[in-house]
């Protein structure tokens, strides 16, 4: 497909102009972000940022994908417990 994408663990994740991470996620049927702090799983949940349930890493940095725009060739994935520390989702 061609069109502007970014990568989640490798995989090529396509999105439309304007999309957030999350929809974009979401579009593509990817719905577990990972494991949070508490070993709950990580998930596009309130959509407005309240929540953080949707942090991700996007370029290496802490963000909530629910409120960060796809951006082309960003490198997305999981936030661990070695990459959350000290970091907050902002």
């Amino acid at each position: 497909m061609t069109g502007p994408s970014f990568f989640w663990c490798g995989e090529t994740v396509s999105f439309r102009p304007g999309e957030t991470i999350a929809a974009a996620l979401t579009a593509a049927r990817i719905l577990h972000l990972g494991t949070d702090a508490n070993g709950q799983p990580a998930r596009y949940f309130c959509g407005i940022g309240a929540c953080q349930a949707c942090a991700v890493l996007v370029d290496g940095t802490i963000r909530e994908a629910c409120l960060t725009p796809a951006r082309s060739g960003s490198e997305v994935r999981p936030v661990t417990p070695a990459s959350a520390g000290g970091n907050d989702a902002r």
